[in-house]
């Protein structure tokens, strides 16, 4: 028998961090000691307090039927970190929406607002999400370059008067992935005059919000008016060490936030109440964790950019987020230099080519091992002789 795949699967290759993988494992199997810093999967655990509502809940038999949607205790908890970290107002029964992660919302979210056709703004370098989300709705990206001459920010100016026209969606991400850089008030508030004059969706990817070592992330809605053009996605994945639990949320724009609450209603059955019963507490709760993390990873941060500096790996500090965005040397792509860091080293990182055309020439750095294991990256950096 035959069996053919449909023409969309075109769009869906095998992606890097697979590809990745398989060569670490092939290297771990012939000896090799590897250190991987590629994947942003958090290496820490939930806090205990978090861990143990979880396991209280899931101990009871009635727990495990469909939760259908998100509960009110958890949108209510939305609501109520949000008014805390961020001194926003959120109404708990019209702008939330519980999603399978954020990264569920993102990749649907395209489905709901535009046509075949339709075209939607996305940052290059951008996380690899949004072209997946992009080539389900059979819409048309246009890449809007994020240069470091410009901070790492979209330059709207830019953007042809006929894309503006055509463009149903704009997304967003500070702070950011792979890039881990920050937005300005002042570049929120021209987004949402670009948007309203041009009838665009914001979607801002705010997965980040909590991992930040000197200045706070803005939240995009804490801005006038940007409820009107948008909404704002957040998750536990990274801020509180839930990634495997699968639950984060949307805010924002009331109308965008039931028609995907109307989407999701007739493609999955919703989180299981336990892990949305740890979640409502981590959100309530969130203060004192998210200091002790931030501090770890600031840390992190800090060890491993002045180790690389004292063997001649100039790369930037970052303000937020657990990435390095760093330059590769002369002479190299992305892929051959992360390739040679592989072979050489010992250390795998994943190649900027990976989010777009605009992030050839770098490498994302994942600050998700502990501090000695960043030192001994190093030092096997520096026995390699790259630099």
């Amino acid at each position: 028998m035959k069996i053919t795949l449909s023409d969309r699967m075109s769009n869906f290759e095998t992606l890097i961090f697979s590809e990745l993988s398989n060569y670490k494992k092939q290297k771990i199997h012939n000896g090799l000691d590897i250190i991987d810093l590629s994947i942003g999967s958090p290496d820490l655990p939930p806090p205990s307090f978090v861990i143990n509502e979880l396991s209280m809940h899931a101990q009871n038999p009635t727990q495990y039927g469909y939760s259908l949607t998100g509960t009110k205790e958890f949108y209510d908890a939305v609501s109520h970190y949000y008014e805390n970290s961020f001194s926003i107002s959120i109404d708990a029964e019209k702008e939330v929406v519980m999603t399978m992660g954020s990264q569920d919302g993102l990749v649907h979210l395209p489905m709901v607002l535009t046509n075949p056709g339709d075209i939607i703004l996305v940052p290059d370098p951008g996380y690899t999400a949004y072209q997946a989300g992009i080539s389900l709705a059979s819409a048309t990206p246009y890449f809007m370059p994020l240069k470091k001459e410009k901070q790492f920010l979209p330059d709207l100016d830019a953007i042809p008067e006929e894309v503006r026209i055509k463009a149903k969606i704009m997304i967003l991400n500070f702070p950011g992935n792979p890039v881990p850089t920050l937005a300005t008030k002042e570049f929120f508030e021209k987004v949402v005059t670009f948007a309203r004059k041009y009838n665009i969706v914001v979607l801002h990817d705010f997965a980040y919000s909590e991992l930040y070592y000197d200045e706070k992330p803005i939240s995009f809605l804490s801005i006038d008016g940007a409820r009107e053009v948008g909404i704002e996605f957040n998750s536990l994945s990274k801020s509180f060490n839930l990634a495997g639990c699968r639950i984060g949320y949307a805010i924002g724009n009331s109308f965008v936030i039931e028609a995907l609450t109307r989407f999701k209603s007739n493609i999955d059955y919703g989180v299981f109440t336990p892990i949305q019963k740890a979640a409502s507490l981590a959100l309530k709760q969130s203060g004192h964790f998210s200091g002790e993390l931030r501090q770890v990873y600031k840390n992190r941060r800090d060890r491993l950019v002045s180790g690389l500096h004292e063997i001649g790996w100039k790369v930037e500090s970052p303000p937020a987020s657990m990435f390095l965005w760093a330059k590769v040397p002369d002479h190299y792509t992305s892929l051959s230099f992360a390739y040679k860091l592989i072979d050489e080293a010992g250390v795998v990182v994943t190649p900027g080519h990976a989010f777009g055309q605009e992030g050839e020439g770098y490498v994302r750095i994942a600050l998700v091992q502990d501090e000695e294991t960043l030192a001994r990256a190093v030092q096997k950096i520096k026995e390699s002789n790259i630099f």
